[in-house]
């Protein structure tokens, strides 16, 4: 299934993998950037799972955090994120595949906390070598999303063939469902909905999630009301809170957590990309962001 969105400057498409790939990956999604060369694109990521990306031409600096700009390889390769992604480009396309979790414990190399609110080259990081050979297997001359997100599944298809499951696949996937559930907002209500100690949730979150718990369930709370935002900029913020903020500072302080900056400051901002793809992902998978994607 297919879903585009098509601003001035910015198409951004939205694939879902095979139903088997479900568990282990949200979505497959090429954006396309259409402006002279001789101008730039800026945009603010916010907190992520793990994603490879994987770009035609690579023509972008992009930074997590606080983190200068530099230069991104033809493959970047993002680990889970509690910090915004910066970035400025040129022209550009690039498909991108979101990992959840369980996709992390399967398919990729050492815990996830190694690589949180980290980017790398991912032709050359142990991490994410499973997924090396994809880069040159997506593009094949004309561009053709339908063809490049089928040759995507693909591969992917062909990963699940190979890596046998993780041991720990029921209680990640148990522990990513708690945490979708919004009516959680205590490490000890998520370490009893999963049947398992705090400190055995905090070994199992750091490797498959990236963070502890504590840090989880208050990225989730802050994405809940992002979501709603990004969707609807005309919101007043008040209006977008999670019920387990208690009032608008406390989101506040979330926000410049996560972002770096203030929601004033944010919402003064241009997000075309983001903004684009927020639509695009809301109506092929049910949600605006990806950490709000059902496991």
């Amino acid at each position: 299934m297919m879903k585009q969105v098509i601003g001035d400057a910015v198409t951004v498409r939205f694939f879902m993998p095979s139903p088997q790939l479900a568990p282990y990956f949200t979505t497959y999604y090429l954006t396309e950037v259409k402006i002279p060369e001789s101008e730039t694109v800026e945009d603010w990521l916010h907190p992520e799972w793990a994603n490879v990306r994987f770009a035609q031409s690579p023509n972008m600096l992009a930074g997590v955090g606080s983190e200068p700009l530099r230069s991104t390889p033809r493959m970047i390769a993002t680990g889970p994120t509690s910090l915004a992604g910066h970035f400025v480009s040129g022209p550009f396309r690039n498909w991108g595949v979101g990992i959840q979790p369980l996709g992390w414990a399967r398919f990729c190399n050492g815990p996830a906390a190694d690589l949180a609110d980290r980017f790398c080259d991912g032709s050359d990081c142990a991490a994410f070598a499973a997924f090396a050979p994809l880069a040159d297997q997506i593009y094949d001359g004309t561009p053709d999303p339908a063809g490049e997100a089928a040759r995507i599944d693909a591969f992917l298809l062909s990963l699940l063939a190979r890596h046998p499951p993780a041991e720990d696949e029921a209680r990640i996937l148990a522990a990513h469902t708690a945490l979708m559930d919004h009516e959680i907002g205590s490490v000890s209500d998520l370490a009893n909905r999963v049947g398992m100690s705090s400190r055995s949730l905090e070994r199992l979150s750091l490797r498959a999630f990236g963070f502890p718990p504590k840090l989880l369930l208050r990225r989730q709370r802050f994405l809940r009301s992002l979501a709603q935002f990004m969707l609807d900029p005309s919101l007043t913020w008040i209006s977008t809170l999670d019920w387990q903020y208690v009032d608008q500072a406390h989101f506040v302080r979330d926000f410049k957590r996560f972002m770096g900056i203030s929601p004033s400051q944010y919402a003064a901002q241009d997000h075309p990309v983001l903004r684009a793809a927020a639509r695009a992902r809301a109506a092929a998978a049910g949600a605006a962001v990806q950490i709000l994607h059902a496991p």
